[in-house]
């Protein structure tokens, strides 16, 4: 399994994860993040982001052509970047708790790379320089 296969499984695995989590337990999610888990609107957002993220993943694992896959990690490539974003400005702003803030960030620029490393195209053949 070469590289860009690994990267994209990595991201599906952390997508699937993720996703999986917003999606049954909401409530768990918003206590890690440290929100108040009783909130409906909260719990509704959660799971929205849940389904989102489940079908982001399961896009990288069941791709129907080659095209459909470039242009999965290209737009997964501009959703992680915003939520990195959004994450570190929520952290900035006092409206994310300082932990789960970084947390966040850091889980997003992770799948940024991975989205990344999942596009690399190979420049050169193998013994050419």
């Amino acid at each position: 399994m070469d590289g860009r296969t690994i990267a994209r499984y990595g991201l599906a695995g952390i997508r699937l994860v993720n996703g999986v989590a917003a999606l049954l337990a909401p409530q768990v999610v918003a206590h890690r993040l440290g929100a108040d888990p009783s909130r409906p609107a909260l719990i509704h957002v959660l799971r929205m982001f849940g389904v989102r993220t489940v079908a982001l993943g399961a896009e990288l694992l069941c791709p129907k052509d080659p095209l459909d896959l470039d242009r999965a990690l290209r737009i997964g490539t501009l959703i992680h970047a915003s939520d990195a974003l959004s994450a570190a400005w929520a952290g900035q702003q006092g409206t994310l708790a300082r932990r789960p803030a970084m947390a966040a960030t850091a889980i997003s620029t992770v799948n940024v790379a991975l989205t990344l490393l999942a596009q690399r195209r190979i420049c050169c053949r193998p013994g050419t320089h």
